[in-house]
């Protein structure tokens, strides 16, 4: 049983008191007394309007159902999109205006790069994807499908070796073109009246290219180069394994990678109580204190990793260069639905998990602002935190204002705390330009979210009829609007120089070959961040935004009409289409395997996000938006008759006994196969498809707390 303690009327979860007293208040400049009264006003404020907008949702859905149950048979857009407009839906668009953030940091405004998101719950990833602002090319193409083959069995390949080389040097010949030359034809760097000479080359086309260095000027150990905003160090050791044989002396090619990282507190990570939400807050109290370690056995040995230090150079005019050490971090609250059992209110309902987040979050991130610890992250003075699944710009104003009262109770000036704005609902891409007028002080991220975005579309939607299959979906004429009016929309609301357009994941960690062929297509789109799933993947991505100037594709763009409306709400349905028996199986077994694999993990172990086989054993980034998409397509074919309860469980059963084959290497999975009236993880996954109809908006969270409450429960006894 839960220890609560009351706080100014509130009865808030032992561990998170303490953790909040002991730990987050000391050095913010806040008494305890402030704090709790503070933070009590704040729930008696905003819940209330908080459970509005939840009813708000709940009503626009049953009148959104009862009209397709009124209208059967192919929909007609026009009487559609009236419709949507009569009853509140789709919003009148705001006159012209621009976003006025200001204390934006430079990762976020003025330059363009990769954005690692990372669960808040694991200290050691979150410290690796902090450190990922810089990453080794040379090291993420020798250990990756880039360069085709896999390394020899036993110490260093030089034919791989070489390979790498030639494909990093490759790299520098597009981005610093030389005078004279290629850069395999360099023999060595000195620094001659703030000039980069090199060896059999002369020096570089560019030369403003060249920013700074390390070591003496005759003799240096780093050359620093910098192009499109980004930065590039040649670290030269003729005394390495490496740059002993290489001409120059270049042992390793050091890329500028992930400008930005999500600290998420949300799809994934599995936190249900205070002791869940307190190891969350700890580590991000770890990362703006500066003073977050994690120690782990690497192969026989320990190691412990902690922040990286900023980096120091001599600038190429001569002083100290000092650039950031670290990725700038934003911390991803939960949405406005969740509710947490870490706070009671007066009349003992649940507290709203989005206003815990909110002001918790921003707690901590004043030992930033007051620089207590030993790093910076904002230099420019401002708190980032993403807000995900909000649905139009009620709920988006909503949030300005309890960022407004969070402000107030911490004596910062209006607007200290951004916003990043997932646009990942349908009723927030069909209202994007009012969503961000309402956040317009304090916007500085919007991003696309395909998943949850696609999972949006079945349940709004859900009675218009049978959808046509998950894969099938990616090639919808609603997506390509979606994603270039995320684009449009930003532009035309000034974003370009003051703020992030993001693109979504790239899922495979392990095809950084087809990433790399793939994802230059986030910078073309004129997006200057996209999102992706490893460090490594961070070092591989950068190299787009070397090949696609972003910020002059955005200019490009910015002369585009906004894609049209009808065709971002075109529901992809299947029509009269009678699918054969086999096309039916493969449907369920792919999504079935899916939620069955993700599932399992989440109840049973805790684990939010993690690489989880596919059905062809192929390793893909999985996390609750994911899940939501599986789950709510087969509740969609099950509403319309195109499967079957009996064959869904039979998937159930088929791919229960595929998913334990492929954790049998696991030491504490449990297995689901023959357990189906115990396993906690098994029943969780089949509710989250016949109940998928009833969930709010498809959400998987509320049933996934519930079973993983039930299954903590169960370990703990």
């Amino acid at each position: 049983m839960t220890h609560l303690v009351d706080k100014a009327g509130l009865k808030v979860d032992g561990f998170l008191a303490s953790f909040i007293d002991d730990r987050a208040l000391p050095g913010s400049g806040l008494s305890t007394d402030t704090f709790w009264d503070g933070f009590a006003k704040i729930y008696q404020q905003f819940t209330g309007p908080n459970r509005a907008l939840l009813h708000t949702r709940d009503k626009l859905q049953s009148e959104i159902n009862a009209w397709h149950s009124a209208n059967p048979g192919p929909v007609h857009q026009a009487a559609y999109q009236s419709f949507l407009s009569d009853i509140g839906y789709i919003r009148p668009e705001p006159a012209p205006f621009t976003v006025s953030s200001s204390n934006v940091d430079d990762e976020v405004a003025k330059l363009a790069g990769p954005q690692l998101v990372v669960p808040a719950t694991n200290a050691r990833f979150v410290l690796n994807a902090a450190n990922a602002r810089w990453g080794s090319l040379y090291d993420a193409l020798y250990g990756t499908d880039v360069v085709p083959g896999v390394p020899a069995a036993r110490g260093y390949d030089a034919a791989r070796g070489a390979a790498v080389i030639a494909r990093a040097k490759a790299f520098l010949d597009d981005a610093f073109s030389l005078e004279e030359g290629r850069w395999a034809d360099a023999r060595g760097f000195q620094i001659i009246d703030g000039q980069l000479s090199i060896a059999d080359a002369n020096g570089l086309s560019d030369a403003k290219a060249f920013v700074g260095y390390r070591g003496p000027p005759r003799n240096p150990t780093a050359i620093l180069l910098r192009h499109h905003g980004l930065h590039v160090e040649l670290v030269i050791d003729r005394t390495h394994a490496i740059g002993k044989d290489d001409p120059a002396g270049i042992a390793d090619v050091v890329l500028e990678a992930a400008l930005s990282t999500i600290i998420d507190f949300e799809d994934s990570v599995a936190v249900v109580d205070g002791e869940d939400k307190t190891k969350a807050y700890e580590n991000w109290l770890g990362l703006m204190k500066g003073d977050l370690t994690a120690t782990f056995d690497k192969g026989e040995r320990a190691m412990t990793r902690r922040l990286a230090e900023d980096r120091r150079y001599t600038a190429a005019g001569g002083g100290e260069l000092m650039l950031p050490g670290r990725s700038l971090l934003f911390a991803r609250n939960v949405g406005h639905l969740m509710t947490t059992p870490a706070i009671l209110l007066p009349d003992g309902s649940e507290g709203f998990e989005g206003i815990l987040d909110g002001v918790v979050t921003s707690l901590i991130a004043l030992h930033d602002l007051r620089r207590t610890g030993a790093t910076i992250n904002s230099r420019a003075g401002s708190i980032y935190i993403v807000k995900p699944k909000m649905h139009g710009p009620d709920e988006a104003g909503f949030t300005h204002q309890l960022f407004d009262a969070i402000e107030k109770l911490f004596g910062l000036p209006q607007s200290t705390i951004k916003i990043g704005l997932m646009d990942e609902e349908r009723r927030t891409s069909a209202n994007l330009a009012a969503c961000i007028a309402a956040l317009k002080t304090r916007l500085v991220f919007i991003n696309t979210g395909f998943l949850d975005r696609t999972g949006d579309e079945i349940h709004t939607s859900m009675r218009a009829g049978a959808m046509v299959p998950k894969g099938q979906i990616r090639h919808s004429a609603w997506i390509k609007a979606y994603e270039d009016r995320n684009v449009q929309i930003g532009l035309a609301s000034g974003l370009s120089g003051r703020a992030q357009i993001g693109k979504g994941m790239w899922a495979a960690p392990d095809r950084m070959a087809d990433m790399l062929d793939q994802k230059i297509s986030h910078p073309m789109s004129g997006a200057n961040t996209a999102w992706v799933p490893s460090p490594t993947a961070a070092t591989l991505h950068a190299v787009h935004y070397h090949k696609v100037d972003v910020f002059a594709r955005q200019a490009e763009r910015k002369a585009e009409p906004v894609a049209p409306l009808e065709t971002l709400l075109t529901i992809p349905l299947a029509g009269s289409r009678n699918w054969s028996a086999q096309e039916i199986t493969d449907e369920l077994d792919n999504n079935v395997q899916g939620i069955l694999g993700y599932v399992v993990r989440w109840i049973d172990q805790g684990v939010g996000c993690s690489k989880v086989p596919d059905i062809h054993d192929v390793g893909l980034m999985e996390d609750r938006a994911t899940l939501r998409i599986s789950s709510q397509h087969i509740a969609n074919w099950l509403l319309h008759g195109v499967v079957t309860a009996a064959e869904v469980d039979a998937a159930f059963a088929r791919m229960a006994a595929k998913v334990d084959a492929q954790n049998r290497n696991d030491p504490v999975y449990q297995p689901m196969s023959g357990r189906e009236t115990t396993s906690l993880a098994w029943q969780a996954a089949r509710a989250l498809v016949f109940e998928g109809v009833e969930q709010p908006n498809g959400y998987t969270e509320p049933l996934l707390h519930g079973f993983r409450a039930r299954a903590k429960t169960q370990q703990a006894s």
